[in-house]
């Protein structure tokens, strides 16, 4: 907005940032920040908080607007800015939605997982009753910053849990970020999504994949953004996962429980017909590629049962389950038999 700008930057008011950091990332990049601030004159708070799974609660967000109304801030003009993974992305938006009915807020993913998912849509959250996601709220930040040189830094695990994500918008809506992943996995594993004008080859498939991954996910998301319709293609790998990720919690990392769900999912769409033996190989052999796990003794059958009972509470009755009919295409179904599903299972388990 020209007006609130303009009255911003003419204000002799100093200029105020409320910043919530992660504590991994404030050890590696909060001097950075801080003399971002310092140069450039604004005042500033910089809250570091340790933001996992396991502390992803209610107590964490009140603890952020405590702070918050410590500091002070105006609710039109100062927004707060979140810098971390996914778990503080959800943690800060949900504080910023609560703040004064809504606060402005920023976001700097630093995770690969964060800068291609949670970056991207209106969504925020917290776990409550052992339950992922449970209390949240639609409240799009005022924007996104996206910044890969953050995830050279990250550990190898986390860049494969982020290409989960990744290869669920491929195998769901394109081809060729399929072929991407197949043909630059490991490369991008082991460039840690950084560009290198060297790399001739690769033509820069950092750049290509992120771009892609984040386009394929505006396309679902914006049309349907407060999930009025919930026939929703980026489910894929979201039926069996929050149950198996929480139960097991910490052993599996997001994009990983992701991605053992969406395995069982593309033997489904096998012994459902939909995709070859030949396809169902090629996405398995993809995800090993990707060093993503494929299977997990904690996905049993009554978990995956359980986990599909959860779905059709919040799901309007209906399992909406989205499937791959070939590769980079699926279709949502809602009439895949439990003999069907207990088949996939067997043949998933053997395998």
């Amino acid at each position: 907005d020209p007006q609130q700008l303009e009255l911003a930057t003419s204000s002799k008011r100093k200029l105020r940032r409320f910043i919530v950091i992660d504590e991994v990332v404030d050890e590696l990049y909060g001097s950075k920040v801080r003399e971002y601030f310092e140069k450039n004159n604004v005042q500033h708070k910089i809250l570091a908080l340790p933001t996992t799974e396991e502390t992803k609660s209610m107590d964490l967000v009140l603890n952020i607007l405590q702070e918050v109304q410590n500091f002070s801030i105006d609710r039109r003009t100062e927004p707060i800015i979140a810098f971390g993974g996914g778990v503080c992305l959800d943690i800060v938006g949900l504080a910023a939605s609560l703040y004064r009915r809504r606060t402005p807020y920023i976001r700097v993913p630093t995770t690969l997982l964060s800068y291609v998912d949670a970056s991207v849509g209106a969504k925020n959250g917290v776990n409550f009753l052992q339950c992922k996601n449970k209390l949240g709220g639609y409240t799009p930040p005022v924007a996104s910053f996206l910044d890969r040189s953050f995830i050279q830094s990250i550990p190898r695990r986390h860049i494969s849990n982020g290409l989960g994500e990744i290869l669920k918008m491929a195998l769901m809506k394109h081809k060729g970020l399929f072929d991407l992943l197949k043909t630059h996995g490991k490369y991008l594993l082991d460039t840690k999504f950084q560009s290198y004008s060297g790399s001739a080859d690769h033509r820069d498939a950092a750049l290509q994949t992120t771009r892609i991954a984040i386009e394929t996910m505006l396309e679902e998301l914006a049309p349907n953004l407060w999930e009025d319709d919930l026939d929703r293609l980026v489910d894929f790998g979201h039926l069996i996962s929050p149950e198996l990720e929480m139960r097991v919690l910490p052993s599996l990392m997001h994009g990983e429980a992701v991605n053992i769900d969406m395995a069982f999912m593309t033997y489904v769409a096998h012994a459902r017909g939909l995709i070859t033996a030949e396809e169902k190989e090629q996405i398995i052999q993809c995800m090993r590629g990707l060093e993503l796990p494929v299977w997990h003794g904690g996905c049993s059958w009554p978990l995956i049962k359980t986990a599909l009972t959860e779905r059709l509470k919040h799901s309007g009755g209906q399992t909406r389950m989205p499937l791959p009919t070939g590769l980079g295409v699926a279709e949502i179904f809602n009439d895949t038999s439990e003999e069907t599903l207990e088949r996939a299972y067997k043949l998933w388990v053997s395998d």
